[in-house]
């Protein structure tokens, strides 16, 4: 399926997981260009309140928003996730702890179980490495951090389920590594940035920063490809809580979708 198909089929596999219903009140930390925050209101019927620290995704997802229809259930906030309150029935968070230092983690995941009701769920997506790589680079620095993300650190599953066990009574009930699906994820980013190259010159992006992009996602790739790093879902409980449905036999994510999700590659 091509990439916008596939994206769909991602979110509704995070959705599925944590029962969304038109019932519950999400809060997403991270939230991007709000790609989940509207499919989840638009397609489950919950209410979503998403923060982000970053202006202008604070200002696309805002207007995304109102130009879906969808300002009554989907509330951006442009704040800092350990300045939340509220109690809320699950918590998302796409892609984001990657950019919480390691010394942080505990702080992270206790202001995120903070925020969860007592039968709350927490759905993570997270790049992830190995734990004898994440001990040996958890200090140091590479290509991705010195251009891309300053002050990025991915995390091992192992580092997180330690600060899980430390800083809150959240357990462990999903994992899902679709890892292997984000090798050609990457590849076909950068099919398309190539394929648009007049029109990132015209945003003012010149070739160095062209030619950095591209290397970036070939190194990723090759990063991918060789399961130096890889990506999970992962759905956490509070005490009260239930065990995530499957996909396969869940009666939220529909029949195309659904089988859409055991057939198809999901980046």
């Amino acid at each position: 399926m091509d990439l916008a198909a596939a994206q769909r089929v991602k979110l509704d596999r995070l959705c599925t997981k944590l029962r969304l219903g038109p019932d519950d009140h999400v809060v997403e930390i991270g939230t991007g260009w709000g790609g989940f925050a509207c499919h989840a209101a638009a397609r489950y019927g919950c209410r979503v309140t998403t923060t982000t620290i970053s202006d202008a995704q604070f200002r696309y997802a805002s207007n995304r928003a109102v130009a879906e229809g969808l300002a009554d259930r989907v509330t951006v906030l442009n704040r800092d996730y350990r300045d939340l309150e509220g109690a809320y029935d699950k918590l998302v968070s796409i892609e984001m702890i990657e950019a919480v230092d390691w010394r942080q983690h505990d702080t992270f995941f206790s202001a995120c179980a903070t925020l969860l009701r007592d039968r709350g769920l927490m759905g993570l997506q997270a790049i992830t490495m190995d734990g004898r790589s994440f001990e040996r680079t958890k200090n140091g620095t590479d290509f991705v951090r010195e251009y891309i993300f300053p002050g990025a650190c991915i995390p091992s599953i192992e580092a997180i389920t330690r600060s899980l066990s430390r800083a809150t009574p959240l357990v462990v009930v999903d994992v899902e590594d679709i890892g292997k699906h984000y090798a050609e994820t990457l590849r076909r980013w950068d099919e398309q940035v190539e394929r648009h190259a007049d029109d990132v010159t015209a945003l003012g992006l010149d070739t160095r920063f062209q030619r950095l992009w591209h290397f970036y996602l070939c190194y990723c790739e090759g990063a991918f490809l060789k399961r130096h790093i890889s990506d999970v879902q992962m759905v956490m409980a509070m005490p009260d809580g239930q065990a995530p449905v499957s996909v396969q036999n869940s009666s939220v994510c529909d029949a195309s979708v659904r089988d859409a999700a055991v057939r198809e590659s999901v980046p």
